[in-house]
């Protein structure tokens, strides 16, 4: 049996980038980028205004009030071939227009009296002020996106300002789920007598989507060695595979005994963590396999700590972990030692402070402490009691929005 943290880094150390692709911009929110991006060019582009207003020369305008003679209007979009600002003169401009030659200040229009040949400046002018000057924000040739950068809207922005309509990320690895037992039912079935409908595969097939990766649900493996074979050979045609149910030591339990006649080695059988210890992990080639507990409150706690972390990398994230922080007990935990025990809590906040109560009944056949949680405590192997006040580490649990 290997500790929390060794499986944890077993996994991370045995997965890779699910590849890259190139797609178009409008398809790349969320996705990873997979190399520097360079600019082409400056940006901006040209010197320009930075407001509607008037192009002026400083040391005309060292006093005010100051009138000025207007000799010319650059509408945005307008070019400033020819164009001069000449002593004791302004040209009207608008934001986003490229500035004249002679020009080093633009004088707001609300700072003016607006005139149209004649303008009369109310406030002093300063050098310099209301510019955009070429290059200030990005110069060409510097890499202003590194690969691993999430893209989001900001993003999206400046990459189609410098025309990038074509972009390389990381591709989203495909999900084989595969659920096993002759006691499942599909969904739409009401179940008999000792059947249960497969609720895992669903619950999966969500948090692999929820992670950016791509579901592919393959059903259900019966308890025999020909479904097993005829399943996990589909499911390891995926990038990643994940099974959950028969990989404890039960007569029904056939799933590692097939992935290693099939090829897959195994890396670890059984974690320190509770719930969730007969999981186990596998590589086959380059596809790596989670054969996760049947349990559902154990199939998703063992997702979230250890799939999805690698689904997170192979799409090429850097930071794949959940922050932990600090949140106060409003109530005494215990635990035997030896296993890093997982607990399901409810959060409040108060004056900046996270105060942690237990979600309700810990045992792994509570589906709505799941439901319930907020946040997950890690606590450590060899710890066994923690008192009220104590401080504990936690992590959100899921896509978890604060409202406060």
């Amino acid at each position: 049996m290997v500790s929390f943290e060794e499986a944890r880094s077993i996994i991370l150390s045995s997965v890779g980038s699910a590849g890259v692709e190139r797609i178009h911009l409008l398809e790349a929110t969320g996705r990873v980028l997979a190399e520097d991006v360079v600019a082409p060019w400056d940006m901006p582009l040209w010197d320009n205004s930075a407001m509607d207003g008037y192009a002026v020369r400083s040391a005309d305008c060292r006093t005010t009030p100051c009138t000025l003679t207007v000799t010319g209007f650059l509408p945005a979009g307008a070019r400033a071939d020819g164009m001069l600002v000449e002593a004791g003169c302004a040209i009207r401009i608008m934001t986003g227009a490229p500035t004249p030659d002679g020009c080093d200040a633009v004088v707001p229009v609300e700072e003016t009296d607006n005139g149209l040949q004649q303008v009369t400046l109310n406030e002093a002018v300063v050098k310099g002020q209301h510019l955009r000057l070429r290059g200030e924000d990005v110069q060409a040739g510097v890499s202003f996106a590194r690969a691993g950068t999430l893209i989001r809207p900001p993003e999206i922005n400046m990459l189609a300002g410098f025309g990038l309509a074509l972009v390389p990320v990381f591709r989203r690895p495909t999900v084989a789920i595969l659920s096993t037992g002759d006691e499942l039912v599909e969904l739409g079935r009401t179940p008999g007598a000792g059947e249960i409908i497969n609720s895992n595969t669903l619950s999966l097939a969500a948090a692999v989507q929820e992670c950016g990766a791509i579901p592919r649900i393959i059903g259900i493996a019966r308890d025999s060695r020909e479904s097993h074979l005829e399943k996990l050979r589909e499911g390891l045609q995926a990038d990643v595979l994940i099974t959950s149910a028969g990989v404890s030591a039960g007569d029904c339990d056939l799933v590692r005994d097939i992935l290693e006649e099939l090829g897959a080695q195994q890396k670890f059988w059984k974690v320190g963590i509770k719930p969730g210890g007969p999981t186990a992990f596998a590589m086959y080639g380059t596809t790596p396999v989670f054969s996760l507990p049947g349990n559902p409150v154990s199939t998703m706690i063992t997702f979230e700590e250890f799939v999805r972390p690698a689904l997170l990398k192979m799409q090429g994230l850097l930071r794949v972990l959940r922050p932990l922080f600090k949140a106060v007990l409003r109530e005494p935990l215990k635990k035997k030692p030896g296993k890093v025990q997982i607990v399901r809590l409810l959060l409040e906040k108060e004056a900046g402070r996270y105060y942690a109560t237990s979600a309700g009944n810990q045992q792994t056949a509570i589906l709505k402490t799941m439901v319930d949680a907020r946040a997950i405590a890690v606590l450590p192997a060899e710890s066994t009691s923690f008192a009220a006040g104590d401080n504990v580490d936690v992590h959100f649990y899921g896509n978890y929005i604060e409202l406060e």
